[in-house]
């Protein structure tokens, strides 16, 4: 490519996408993820499984399920969507060919992708799955001088005076964190204090490949950035939400973020971005382009700040950090993800990029799971959009909208269905995200009482009904339980 089709700067990068003609699809169970990425690039569509807005949203297509389908995980359902007649048809009519994004994918993804013409603009499935490995990271990280916890790994244990063993010579206590390479943090990750807890757990850790961690006092949090050939772009620090028992049956397990302009100023914020920076540009020699997600945690007994994990995709960070960056940075990161994959060359000031996301203001997303262990059917959902909050405390709908941007203050929220009427509520489902203004979790991580005035009355707009006990639906295993 010569010099001249160089893109040298934002304006031409702006330029660029606002005149894109290539076909770009993001296919996944629910648009929530780059929500909004189609008001800053041409020829940008959603192929979707859930119709969360009604047919509403004139960049979604929601292939129709034909018959009973058991999906066993996230990847399985994207592959069903990419194998689709309509997603065929939609791909004729817009000229065939183009750039997959989604969230989950593995080689029968990338298979069917290059059937249809269609070019990943993701790294490829096996590089992603050995980077997701919490053992591979770890050891990465150390080669960019990115500090974890105190920890072993790369080790096995088959009791637990052999993990006490093992804990022992490290020094790293009595009081353990263990976790198995692959899995979301929330449920692969087991808490060690005593002999009772091993045997809680030990179906799920006899037998694995294990990181073994000194158990610390701590706030989590996350990051998205984005790993480009200028250098690795950090997106505002997030405080993960966790835990809740309004939000999630899950111990531990996450239910949204928040970002707060005030959050670890100074040294250990410096000392986050320098980090991410670190372990991007790490990736990046490693073959690794793009979104990727860096889970901190911050000591709070002597403030040192470690690597947790890292997300080598775009995640259920993302839609905050675009939210974020373009509102009040004039460019969403994905753009710079996005750029990596569409065979152009380009350079951008970093330093010019990186500083535009230092001004924000807070935002908070809350992931409403079903917290019953019950199956009933749903006969009233909540409608995506625009909901507002009155003086007395209850909420009511106000407008359709198909993205966050019309929240105009602490009153507004602009919630996004996932599971709506005809379908099937059941232990652990995502039944809808919360996008508002403002902090709903407190320094001492509570809920505030604001949070749990916007989720008591959203969930009160669902409506059941109990299933006879010969009536057996369907219900996705804990693997594909997670749609965003």
């Amino acid at each position: 490519m010569t010099n001249e089709n160089k893109l040298q700067g934002l304006s031409d990068i702006y330029r660029f996408f606002r005149k894109n003609k290539t076909p770009i699809y993001f296919v996944s169970p629910t648009a929530y993820n780059v929500l909004g990425i189609g008001q800053w690039v041409q020829s940008f569509k959603y192929v979707t499984f859930f119709d969360s807005f009604d047919g509403g949203h004139f960049r979604i297509t929601n292939p129709k399920l034909e018959g009973e389908r058991e999906f066993q995980s996230m990847e399985d359902m994207v592959n069903y969507l990419l194998s689709h007649k309509q997603t065929s048809d939609l791909l004729e009519a817009n000229g065939g060919g183009g750039k997959l994004l989604t969230v989950m994918f593995d080689e029968e993804t990338e298979a069917i992708a290059k059937r249809l013409g269609l070019e990943m603009a993701l790294p490829p499935a096996s590089l992603r799955k050995h980077i997701d490995s919490k053992i591979v990271t770890t050891q990465l990280a150390n080669e960019a001088g990115v500090p974890s916890a105190p920890n072993l790994v790369d080790v096995t244990a088959d009791t637990y005076d052999a993990l006490m063993e093992l804990a022992t010579e490290a020094r790293l206590g009595e009081n353990l964190v263990v976790q198995t390479p692959y899995g979301d943090s929330g449920k692969t990750t087991f808490f060690i204090r005593n002999r009772e807890d091993w045997d809680k757990h030990a179906d799920n850790i006899v037998g694995e490949t294990l990181k073994v961690m000194k158990y610390i006092n701590h706030v989590p949090g996350t990051v998205e950035a984005v790993a480009t050939r200028c250098g690795t772009l950090v997106g505002p620090l997030q405080t993960d939400i966790t835990g809740y028992a309004e939000l999630t049956p899950y111990k531990g397990g996450w239910c949204g973020n928040d970002i707060i302009p005030g959050l670890l100023a100074g040294k250990q914020r410096e000392k986050i971005i320098s980090m991410v920076k670190a372990m991007g540009d790490k990736l990046y020699e490693q073959g690794y382009r793009g979104a990727f997600c860096f889970d901190y945690l911050v000591d709070t007994d002597d403030g040192e700040v470690y690597l947790g994990e890292i997300n080598p995709r775009i995640s259920g960070a993302s839609p905050l950090t675009n939210l974020v960056t373009s509102k009040y940075g004039g460019a969403p990161l994905m753009l710079f993800h996005l750029l990596e994959f569409m065979d152009v060359d380009f350079e951008f000031d970093y330093d010019l990029v990186q500083s535009r996301w230092a001004d924000f203001g807070s935002w908070t997303q809350l992931v409403l799971k079903h917290t019953e262990d019950q199956v009933r059917l749903i006969t009233k959902a909540p409608k995506s959009g625009i909901w507002r909050m009155g003086d007395d405390g209850e909420i009511e709908y106000v407008r359709q909208s198909i993205d966050w941007n019309n929240v105009g203050d602490e009153e507004d929220a602009f919630y996004l269905r996932v599971y709506g009427e005809g379908e099937y509520s059941y232990l652990g489902a995502d039944m809808g995200i919360i996008v508002a203004r403002g902090r709903m979790q407190s320094d001492d991580r509570e809920l505030l009482p604001r949070a749990k005035q916007w989720i008591n009355p959203i969930n009160r707009q669902f409506e059941f009904q109990a299933l006879d006990e010969s009536a057996a639906p369907y219900i996705p295993n804990e693997s594909v339980r997670k749609m965003i």
